[in-house]
């Protein structure tokens, strides 16, 4: 059994490597240290934003304030998704057991089942943009082909609620019972199914105790606070839109696939520093915290990076251009060296 289950069509054709910037390779080594405490740091400063929020959240609840506090507190939440990210590549922490632990944290947090998503997301690394049906996280987001509503309708907080039968939890409930999904067959290794299914019933098992509590205290605070924050959370999507959307592709090279932006410190610090999204898909085992290094020693060989207006510039006639060409794509200019 290889590693995954891909079959190796479509993208993996097209050349035999990825295009790579030039780096000095001890510098590269350098950028790729690990550290518990560039770990621990974001976490903790996680962990302290978000309990104040909910604390907020929670004093503010049927008064005028809870809405604009819940939806910021779910805003924070939202940046679980990083942390699930950066645990999942290994390189949040230095101890690998830190990320293991806050890995699958920050997967219940953000509706992501781990051991589906472990398998999964390394596929996106290897199919990014790719038209095959490898690469299971494009759905409804970065590669998405959208009309325009379908796409001014992400950024609603909790329209997700309308497409439920589509969502992750369907997904879920699937596994935990036993049904063999696309994604499961397509990634999962043999030997990891099992644990697939268990995790998807411990899943299963929180959202109905979440439930229970809310009823026993006969308040939606439960619910609203720890089982569908996700859902509220779609102001993150503002910059999660940007990774790939609009770009070109079944191409070998993230410049072309892929967008890198620049955010605001608190924008940045959700998002873990993903806004240098080439720099972190072109060397993957760099961590996030030393992109802008990484971005420092290569950007004679990038695109300029965007700011979010001149992205969406970009993209929102990209997604107009799309529904009536489908291989429309926006061109970039890359340096020639």
């Amino acid at each position: 059994m290889s590693e995954t289950k891909k079959i190796q069509t479509g993208i993996n054709n097209i050349s035999d490597q990825w295009f790579r910037a030039n780096i000095d390779r001890k510098t590269l080594k350098n950028l790729s240290k690990r550290s518990d405490y560039e770990g621990w740091k974001h976490i903790i400063i996680f962990s302290l934003s978000l309990t104040v929020l909910g604390l907020l959240s929670l004093y503010s609840w049927q008064t005028i304030w809870f809405l604009p506090v819940y939806l910021a507190y779910c805003m924070m939440w939202g940046g679980a998704d990083a942390i699930w990210h950066e645990c999942g590549h290994g390189t949040a922490f230095k101890t690998r057991k830190l990320n293991n632990f806050f890995y699958n944290i920050a997967s219940f947090m953000n509706n992501f089942e781990p051991v589906r998503w472990k398998w999964s997301h390394s596929l996106h690394h290897s199919y990014t943009a790719s038209v095959d049906p490898h690469d299971y996280e494009v759905d409804g987001s970065i590669f998405a082909k959208h009309t325009f509503l379908s796409f001014v309708l992400n950024f609603i907080p909790g329209i997700g609620f309308l497409t439920l039968h589509k969502s992750l939890y369907v997904e879920i409930i699937k596994h935990a019972i036993g049904i063999k999904t696309d994604v499961m067959n397509d990634c999962i290794p043999d030997d990891k199914i099992k644990d697939c299914i268990n995790s998807s019933r411990l899943f299963v098992f929180l959202w109905i105790s979440i439930i229970a509590s809310s009823i026993y205290f006969a308040s939606l605070l439960p619910i609203l606070l720890f089982l569908v924050p996700k859902f509220f959370a779609s102001f993150n999507g503002i910059w999660g839109m940007t990774q790939h959307m609009g770009l070109q592709e079944n191409v070998k090279d993230h410049r072309l696939s892929t967008r890198s932006v620049r955010l605001n410190p608190i924008f940045s610090f959700i998002y873990w520093k993903m806004e240098y999204h080439i720099e972190h898909h072109m060397f993957p085992m760099v961590p996030s915290y030393n992109l802008p290094k990484l971005y420092e020693a290569i950007k004679d060989q990038l695109p300029e990076p965007q700011t979010l207006y001149s992205a969406y510039k970009d993209i929102i006639p990209a997604v107009i251009k799309k529904t009536k060409n489908p291989d429309y794509y926006i061109p970039v200019q890359v340096p020639n060296n």
